[in-house]
């Protein structure tokens, strides 16, 4: 399960995912999802018993963080596209 905080917990009106269901909506196979799992770098997910499920909203939000830089990077005040004629 991802270490990263939870901070919405009312997921009344969301859908509740399989892993092979996450999989799909992020677009990446299954086991590319167990080993985000395992190493803490994935979408925030749990267990029901020994089922995996993940919260949709976790994967949209999670999905649109990656493009991000971390904060207080250097890179996170500046665009990462590079300028023109830069390879």
């Amino acid at each position: 399960m991802s270490t990263a905080r939870h901070d919405h917990d009312d997921h009344a009106d969301d859908e509740m995912l399989t892993i092979d269901e996450a999989a799909a909506f992020l677009r990446v196979p299954v086991a590319t999802m167990r080993y985000w799992r395992y190493c803490g770098t994935g979408p925030f997910s749990f267990k029901i018993q020994r089922h995996v499920r993940y919260w949709r909203t976790d994967l949209v939000l999670w999905r649109a963080e990656q493009g991000r830089p971390p904060a207080g990077s250097p890179q996170a005040g500046s665009s990462s596209r590079h300028a023109a004629g830069d390879h």
